[in-house]
């Protein structure tokens, strides 16, 4: 199972920062999550939140704004993946905004680097399936009726290979469906030892986490 550190490891530095993701790696974690969005000057920052402590949209702020705001500088997507070429990124594309210009940024990186796709955007994540060299996943937060309702409009692209589910909606029959028909299985937000754990029982491919530790010593 690999072990993904949930925006770095922010045990002892700010999520999405060059020193979270520097630690995550120190840590010997398999890859980092992390978020981009488009900031009011056009740069493909990363920050998860749509609207920051400040009360204002990442949209509506430049990037310095957002700095100054946070309390600490804000790594753009080229600069992270410039920075630790070695190790799997798991890009969540938060928005539709600007999405040719997180494409263009990611286009460069297509050899030499690994990297996943996913959104909860799942319009966004066959955009990217068409357009980019990499593996894409759909990330839920629900547990549809049927896989086949969550692929709708997914069907034939080879490159939408993860799934990516919230702890919450584990379920074991759309697991085993889910890898029959060629998916690997990612989960986000498992919190105690116990329920990574459970995610390494189950089968699961890799997990999204804030507590790499935890599933670290298992």
């Amino acid at each position: 199972m690999l072990v993904i550190a949930h925006r770095g490891f922010h045990a002892s530095a700010p999520e999405n920062t060059m020193a979270g993701f520097e630690a995550a790696v120190t840590l010997g974690v398999n890859g980092i999550e992390t978020d981009v969005r488009i900031s009011h000057d056009g740069q493909p920052v990363l920050v998860h939140d749509r609207v920051i402590a400040s009360g204002h949209a990442v949209t509506d702020l430049t990037r310095d704004e957002i700095e100054q705001a946070l309390g600490h500088k804000v790594p753009t997507l080229d600069e992270a993946l410039e920075c630790f070429p070695g190790i799997l990124w798991n890009i969540e594309i938060k928005t539709t905004q600007s999405l040719d210009l997180v494409i263009g940024v990611l286009k460069r990186y297509q050899v030499g680097h690994r990297i996943l796709i996913t959104s909860f955007r799942h319009d966004v994540v066959s955009v990217c399936a068409s357009s980019l060299q990499m593996e894409c996943g759909l990330l839920v937060a629900h547990r549809p009726q049927a896989l086949d309702s969550l692929l709708a409009g997914c069907e034939g692209s080879p490159r939408i290979d993860h799934i990516v589910w919230d702890y919450n909606v584990l379920d074991e029959l759309l697991l085993k469906q889910a890898t029959a028909d060629g998916f690997r299985n990612f989960v986000y937000g498992p919190v105690t030892q116990s329920e990574h754990q459970h995610c390494r029982d189950a089968g699961i491919d890799g997990v999204i986490t804030d507590h790499p530790l935890l599933a670290q010593n298992m």
